[in-house]
């Protein structure tokens, strides 16, 4: 049986900037919780930030890449540099992943931290593009499959055909 690491938000635990979670409602998250597949873990809190907190954004437009890289930095409304707080959240996130054999994530789109396909541009603006989180970034580098909320329809499909392709 597959482990899947979620953004904690999406269980409804309050763990956002905001400090609120952003459950995802779908019939297949209590089945999953019910078999124990879920493993919910937040970056962000796991990298030492507060709950509630600034919003953060990767600057300039760029992506988890370039913040891996030390191309771009992760900064608070505020421009308090949180680069450093991001990138111990993603490789606890990585860790854990292992630890608990996982080998797909379920996140949350527009984080920094866990954005997949979307992520905000840096301009506090509301202004989306696409690109992956910092989590993300590390996340597939290590070999983890990564779908965004809003893609777990296709993690079903994924996972019920790689079952039917082991019996």
């Amino acid at each position: 049986m597959e482990k899947i690491l979620i953004s904690a938000c999406l269980l409804g635990r309050p763990v956002r900037y905001d400090g609120k979670g952003k459950p995802l409602h779908h019939p297949v998250i209590a089945r999953w919780m019910a078999e124990g597949r879920l493993i919910g873990f937040c970056p962000e809190q796991s990298g030492g930030l507060p709950t509630p907190r600034p919003p953060a954004e990767i600057e300039s437009g760029m992506n988890g890449d370039d913040v891996l890289e030390g191309r771009a930095r992760v900064l608070e409304v505020t421009g308090r540099d949180v680069t450093a707080e991001f990138i111990a959240g993603a490789e606890k996130t990585v860790a854990v992943a292992k630890a608990q054999h996982c080998r797909f994530a379920l996140l949350i789109d527009g984080s920094p931290s866990c954005g997949s396909g979307f992520i905000y541009d840096g301009s506090f603006s509301g202004v989306r593009h696409s690109g992956e989180g910092v989590t993300v970034a590390l996340l597939r580098r290590a070999g983890i499959a990564v779908y965004a909320d809003r893609e777990i329809d296709a993690l079903v499909a994924h996972l019920d055909g790689a079952a039917g392709s082991a019996s």
